[in-house]
């Protein structure tokens, strides 16, 4: 067994609350951990006020300048009154906080559930405050953070997985090939777009990083905030058949109009950006593998049945790569 101490192998219950408590905080002993692998989220009681979510970053992820280029995104558009949970300022106009060698954030706690997307008024309420998002994104970019791409996304995840040994001997050849392959479709998917331009993203904008309420929708958790293409966050929002997907998108696409430009050149773009985000996914576990929250969590990866699956949606995905994208008529 390595000897090699685990990210979070210190971060104790005791290191959690005193940490919260040198950010001016008194708490009040509960301590609630929150669905997050990445990072490691809690919400925290505090003495006669409301609980507090303190996120504990990855060590080694994201560099200080990184992180707090994400916390003043955030902040930007909570000035503007745009829905997203922003960190807390604190007297000295610090968001960014540091324990014992772990770097946190503390956030309020807001409620909320997962939106209905198969509700129209949902997706097109989704599409306004994702185009208000955007439309700050657009003013001017990221410094310190990447760029979504298909080296980010496609080639080094790729080169990392082979090279880890994580794949049975028997697909081996199967899964390269078809890797090599479906990524020479989105290089061509990328091709037919080359103007397309890049703004400050949300990045992860899933369904489960979307608190809604009957006040419409709260993005949170923009750890993934990047510089990219629009439509990465919206394509998440799509499922279904195509017939569906293009009903879903219209949707969409009729509250996003109310407050972006959309260049219909990123339509080539979204199942180029699936495949990507499948290939970037297996590695990002195989990464993660070491961590037992990961081992825990995602028992079934790094089974035969796992990547036997990856090749059965990547020959899907190769599929859908050559199929001309989405139709809007309206643009």
């Amino acid at each position: 067994m390595s000897d090699q101490k685990l990210p979070y192998q210190d971060l104790t219950p005791d290191t959690l609350l005193n940490a919260v408590e040198s950010a001016g905080f008194r708490c009040d002993g509960r301590l609630l951990a929150l669905n997050s692998y990445e990072n490691r989220v809690y919400q925290i009681g505090i003495e006669e006020s409301e609980p507090l979510v303190a996120k504990f970053y990855r060590p080694h992820r994201w560099s200080d300048e990184a992180i707090l280029e994400e916390h003043a995104f955030t902040l930007e558009l909570a000035d503007r009154e745009i829905p997203v949970v922003a960190p807390l300022v604190d007297a000295s106009g610090r968001t960014l906080h540091e324990f014992e060698g772990f770097r946190f954030a503390l956030y309020p706690k807001r409620p909320g559930r997962v939106p209905e997307l198969d509700d129209p008024d949902t997706l097109e309420w989704m599409g306004r405050f994702i185009a208000r998002i955007h439309a700050v994104g657009a003013i001017e970019p990221f410094v310190h953070r990447p760029v979504l791409d298909v080296t980010s996304f496609g080639d080094e995840p790729f080169q990392f997985i082979m090279a880890g040994g994580f794949i049975p001997q028997d697909l081996e050849v199967a899964y390269r090939s078809l890797v090599e392959n479906v990524l020479q479709s989105v290089r061509a998917c990328f091709a037919r777009a080359p103007n397309v331009r890049n703004i400050r993203l949300h990045g992860d904008c899933h369904p489960g990083n979307v608190l809604w309420t009957d006040d419409g929708p709260h993005f949170v958790d923009f750890d993934d905030a990047r510089m990219g293409p629009a439509i990465q966050d919206i394509w998440m929002l799509l499922s279904g058949e195509r017939p569906e997907m293009t009903r879903q998108l219209g949707y969409v696409m009729d509250g996003y109009s109310e407050f972006h430009d959309f260049d219909p050149a990123e339509l080539y773009l979204l199942e180029a950006l699936r495949t990507l985000r499948m290939i970037h996914y297996s590695a990002w576990l195989a990464r993660r593998w070491d961590d037992p929250a990961f081992k825990f969590s995602f028992p079934w990866f790094n089974s035969q049945r796992y990547w036997e699956e990856q090749i059965l949606a990547l020959r899907e995905q190769a599929a859908l790569l050559e199929e001309p994208p989405l139709f809007l008529g309206n643009f």
